[in-house]
């Protein structure tokens, strides 16, 4: 299955100044209230994945071709459930950095009425990612320790241009991922919901995000973008290893040793992250931010 960067139609947002208003006037036209929106009662049917199949670790492994269909399915899901707590890690970070930056600004300022909408949805669906990796009957996955402790560094010092082309990587690569579910019929159809409901909105983020980095590079100096592009480069490759927790094999009833190395190896999954990153990587080359160091990790990321 093909991955899509294809962005959704959102009003109002087209190329100009008063960004923040446009995002405003998108968020009271298209938003959605997880709470009534997704169906949570109906129990989870077994029968359906927790992501396209191909965008599992183990797609195309030799782990793979001998699972059973139950087995396949099962371990999407727990996946899913993954990806939902790394979700929910990051939408932490993410409040703190934009409360931080706005503290103490004038709240009438379309911006920050803006920033606090964001944070807003992004309380929203951290709720919504937990109640649907609980329907997924699995555990609170969460980073490794050391990717927890460097969030916790880089939420307190993280600041500008830095912050904001974090924030954008992480919402792009769940971005890309979440058009292939929220479209596969064969995902659990409450999955779906969630995903196009974060889709939808993390659309406006986005466009928030690469605005906001545009201009507080506007007058970095050759010194302060080198530094910055490889503390955004880090923090990429922290976010995007930590997407499935390694615990998901053994939660799925698999041989968590051999499932991990086979992960760690399979050039199909390696593949889709750099195919669903074109057009991140196209916009941190325009913005100046992949230099000579920051290369080194996005491709440990496998992003390029």
């Amino acid at each position: 299955m093909a991955s899509s960067t294809t962005r959704p139609d959102i009003p109002h947002l087209a190329e100009e100044d008063g960004v923040a208003r446009r995002l405003l006037d998108s968020s009271a036209t298209l938003s959605y209230d997880p709470q009534t929106e997704v169906d949570w009662d109906t129990p989870l049917d077994e029968d359906f994945h927790g992501t396209s199949p191909e965008w599992s670790t183990l797609f195309g492994t030799a782990y793979w071709a001998e699972l059973t269909d139950a087995q396949r399915k099962e371990l999407t899901r727990q996946e899913a459930a993954s990806v939902a707590g790394t979700g929910i890690w990051f939408e932490m970070i993410l409040q703190q950095m934009i409360l931080r930056d706005i503290y103490a600004k004038d709240p009438s300022d379309e911006t920050v009425q803006w920033a606090l909408t964001e944070i807003a949805d992004e309380c929203r669906h951290s709720i919504m990612f937990a109640r649907g990796a609980k329907k997924l009957r699995a555990p609170a996955y969460q980073p490794r320790r050391v990717a927890r402790e460097l969030g916790r560094a880089f939420k307190t010092l993280a600041f500008g241009e830095a912050a904001y082309a974090a924030i954008l990587v992480a919402e792009e690569v769940l971005d890309v991922m979440q058009r292939d579910w929220m479209r596969d019929q064969r995902v659990v159809p409450f999955v779906r919901t969630i995903n196009n409901i974060h889709v939808v909105e993390e659309s406006r983020h986005m466009k928030f995000a690469r605005d906001e980095t545009r201009k507080r590079l506007a007058k970095a100096g050759w010194v302060r973008r080198q530094i910055n592009a490889f503390v955004i480069a880090v923090a990429s490759y922290v976010i995007v290893t930590s997407m499935v927790n390694k615990k998901v094999y053994a939660h799925a009833g698999l041989d968590e040793k051999r499932a991990l190395a086979e992960a760690q190896a399979n050039e199909h999954h390696k593949s889709m992250l750099r195919s669903s990153c074109a057009g991140l990587m196209e916009f941190l080359a325009s913005a100046r931010l992949l230099t000579r160091p920051a290369l080194v990790f996005y491709k440990r990321a496998h992003l390029i």
